[in-house]
């Protein structure tokens, strides 16, 4: 195998000074090079942005979500011994947290604007526990939310949309009525705003008010009862099991209990699916690049004729002339895998620093943090998806490689030798 490395290795370098074919196969060579290269690196540049994107949205998302949600089966504002339930939940070793909720619909009205929300009732003391609102937190403090004093806080662009600030007033209705033997009149309750929170996610920042437990329970006329309890793990991933393993410990009958993965499953996949679709595109660029290498050996075959022709003649195999020439093939993808990768990895791990410069440089506004909630371009590189890239691309190399290699074990030596 050693003269099939060292001849295969040579056609690579291919150090001719001819003018002509030869120097057009090695341009060639050195193209499919650079394509490799360039796809290797889109694609770990890409990837990477995605995974932190979805990162970044999973932890913006479950810092103003739950890992776990328990409820009832029988609907909203049933679960009437939530402190049972939260005192259940934390015997398992990964509940770290558990926090009661009253979640409801309702219509805030300030002047002239008006805008459907979702009201949110909570302990400020236990949900500063199972979610990350207090850092997120621009004006005021969630520990201004008490009972009786009916504060609210608000996302920050429902403030902005509203028009009001900490320390304005505004009317909060809630759909279930009362019954009079007039008509039926909404219930509603003055609010003073006492925070402004901005978690970066527009679902919440523009649609999701939070007041005090009891004020909830009193607008809503819930007594007692919550909507149910949210918990928070050592580790969100392991929410599906730990949800099945909460159904065995809580003992209170007719409860749910739903993990992340479930109420947010559409959104994630989502991201998933779009991420797979990035790979597969992106990978037609490395796609390219095999079919140059195509091209090369195919010119390298009909170039290298008679040297083939002389090596049948010295007792070479057919099986070693291919082994020439998917090593020649096989090199090019290496030194593309290689390049990169060393620029993929670059890219990725220094994006906080190449945006910035390609702004001043261009004068251009390539990432604007109002638009994209996020000040820095987030970026992970996972390991599984480097080596998922190197695999799959190295393949697709060694793949174009075969068949030219397999034409080149096929030259007559009589035939190549005629005219030499």
């Amino acid at each position: 195998m050693f003269y099939e490395l060292f001849v295969g290795l040579r056609y690579t370098r291919s150090r001719k000074r001819a003018q002509g074919r030869n120097r057009l196969v090695s341009f060639i060579s050195l193209v499919s090079i650079l394509g490799i290269a360039l796809g290797i690196t889109t694609l770990i540049v890409v990837l990477s942005v995605m995974n932190g994107f979805q990162e970044e949205l999973r932890d913006r998302t479950l810092g103003v979500a739950s890992h776990i949600e328990v409820e009832s089966w029988e609907g909203p504002g049933r679960v009437t011994n939530w402190q049972q339930v939260a005192d259940d939940a934390k015997l398992h070793p990964e509940v770290e947290a558990a926090a009661p909720y009253v979640d409801e619909q309702g219509m805030l009205v300030a002047g002239e604007a008006v805008r459907g929300v979702q009201v949110r009732g909570i302990l400020p003391d236990l949900e500063s526990k199972v979610a990350d609102f207090t850092q997120h937190m621009r004006a005021g403090s969630l520990e201004d939310l008490q009972g009786g004093r009916f504060g609210i806080v608000l996302g920050r662009d429902l403030a902005r949309a509203l028009g009001v600030g900490t320390g304005s007033k505004l009317t909060l209705v809630a759909p279930q009525g009362l019954v009079t033997p007039a008509a039926v009149m909404p219930r509603v309750r003055q609010f003073e705003v006492v925070g402004i929170f901005d978690a970066g996610v527009a679902q919440y920042d523009s649609g999701l008010v939070l007041i005090h437990l009891a004020d909830a329970q009193a607008l809503y006329r819930m007594g007692d009862a919550v909507s149910g309890v949210r918990l928070r793990l050592t580790d969100l991933f392991a929410a599906p099991r730990v949800a099945e393993e909460l159904a065995h410990i809580i003992g209170t009958p007719g409860l749910m209990l739903r993990d992340w993965t479930r109420i947010h499953a559409n959104f994630f996949r989502a991201v998933a699916l779009e991420k797979t679709m990035m790979m597969l595109f992106l990978f037609l660029i490395v796609g390219v690049a095999a079919f140059n290498v195509v091209a090369s050996l195919t010119m390298t075959v009909q170039e290298k004729a008679a040297d083939i022709a002389i090596l049948r003649t010295l007792g070479a195999s057919p099986a070693s002339i291919m082994s020439i020439f998917v090593i020649q093939g096989s090199f090019i993808g290496v030194i593309g895998l290689v390049a990169g990768l060393i620029g993929g990895l670059g890219l990725a791990n220094n994006l906080d620093v190449v945006i910035p410069a390609l702004e001043r440089l261009t004068g251009a506004t390539l990432w604007d943090k109002d638009i994209y909630f996020i000040s820095e371009l987030p970026s992970k590189v996972l390991v599984g998806d480097v080596v998922t890239i190197l695999t799959v691309s190295f393949l697709l190399t060694l793949a174009a490689a075969i068949y030219p290699s397999w034409r080149a074990s096929r030259v007559k030596p009589a035939e190549a030798l005629r005219y030499e």
